[in-house]
């Protein structure tokens, strides 16, 4: 039997290398689009690849998937995040957790992790082939035949579509010509942008919770925030912005972005210790020492909206004042038009319709021999190491049964 993987990533290599382990005797072969394999795990993470995530309890892990947490929940089982690191720790990769639950190899390198899928599949006899774009396939009697570009047909008895996801929908073409739907694939990892923003200067300043919602819908996330030179980015945004991607994409990424700044305290709370403030150190300068552990730069840029003068004593702020700062606090609001993708690690909602897909299997419904794993089908994580673990899944779970 002869398996062929369009897409030499994550999904495809783990996909192959079950393959090879539990149907020994089939010919396996690897094609990838560009001169080298496994890219995105290259760039992920900074170049140290966030191999997965940790805790790994099934409650809490799927639901970090806007989209396929329902195919994720019955496929995670088969293989998860504790079968991830026990997986690559098999094959002398150790893996750390971070205090935000990622998981990189001890390393701190993606290389890492690209020599032991390598080094395991040639090890196995799987063939990698680089630099071989498959423009189209066709059935064939029960196997498939795929056209290259610049380069002679090839056949196989099975076929794995493994190439992640695709900016643009007509990227599609060629997969839904058989009959496959299309969800259209729009970003779902990015950063906002706002332009006219009175914080723009204080780019790199970050605060380590923050509560972030997008105005006119019930998407929210809490959690670390960074101010740059365009805008807004860290966890907090980025996790956001999966969770919204369809809603903003439908907005053109124009729409108003809140910002509690101070997530642990209800408004009148921070009104009171404001007030308290007033009482307690009548002759200090407002705008001198910040407050609530908000960095300096932060809490500068909210007193000077907040028209007060630098040499604005406490005891001397009335209730405006302070009802000004309460409001930028807990409520500040920023136009956000436009969006930045997050650096090299382009994801994407969308792609083959999971109504398309066998969850069991990850074959095709309507063709047999085919199957799909990875980002090329419609299912997406935030970032944290989720993607990742989608591929590795995904990937076993096809090589478990291409081979049947």
């Amino acid at each position: 039997m002869t398996i062929t993987i369009v897409g030499g990533g994550a999904s495809g290599f783990m996909a192959a290398i079950t393959a090879a382990e539990t149907f020994p005797d089939a010919r396996i072969t690897i094609l990838e689009k560009s001169r080298t394999v496994l890219n995105k795990v290259r760039i992920s993470g900074g170049g140290r690849c966030n191999v997965t995530h940790r805790p790994h309890e099934m409650r809490y892990f799927i639901k970090n998937y806007p989209r396929g947490e329902k195919l994720l929940r019955r496929l995670l089982p088969r293989f998860d995040a504790d079968a991830t690191v026990e997986w690559f720790e098999k094959r002398g990769v150790q893996l750390k957790t971070e205090a935000d639950g990622r998981m990189f190899p001890v390393t701190d390198s993606s290389h890492t992790i690209i020599e032991c899928l390598v080094k395991t599949a040639r090890n196995l006899g799987i063939e990698i082939r680089t630099s071989i774009h498959v423009d189209s396939f066709e059935k064939t009697g029960d196997g498939f035949q795929l056209k290259i570009v610049h380069g002679e047909p090839i056949l196989t008895d099975r076929l794995l579509i493994a190439t992640g996801g695709y900016p643009r929908a007509e990227s599609f073409e060629w997969l839904q010509e058989h009959r496959h739907e299309i969800v259209p694939p729009l970003p779902s990892l990015f950063t906002f942008n706002t332009p006219g923003n009175y914080l723009l200067p204080l780019a790199g300043v970050s605060v380590k919770d923050a509560l972030v919602k997008i105005g006119g819908t019930k998407h929210e996330w809490r959690g670390p925030l960074l101010i740059t030179h365009w805008g807004f980015s860290g966890p907090a945004v980025l996790k956001l912005s999966a969770w919204g991607a369809r809603d903003l994409a439908g907005k053109d990424y124009q729409f108003t972005c809140r910002i509690n700044w101070l997530p642990d305290m209800k408004e009148q709370e921070v009104r009171d210790f404001l007030l308290a403030e007033k009482n307690a150190t009548p002759k200090q300068q407002i705008a001198s020492h910040a407050r609530f552990g908000l960095p300096s730069r932060l809490w500068k840029a909210f007193t000077e909206k907040a028209e007060i003068a630098d040499t604005l004593r406490w005891g001397d702020a009335g209730h405006k004042v302070l009802n000004r700062m309460t409001e930028l606090l807990t409520n500040s609001q920023y136009e956000v038009n436009g969006k930045t993708t997050f650096k090299e690690e382009f994801v994407t909602c969308g792609g083959i319709a999971l109504a398309d897909i066998d969850p069991e299997t990850l074959q095709s419904r309507s063709m047999p021999g085919l199957f799909f794993a990875g980002e090329v089908m419609d299912v997406d994580g935030i970032t944290g190491g989720f993607n990742f673990q989608n591929a590795w899944t995904t990937g076993y779970v096809v090589g478990k049964n291409i081979g049947l």
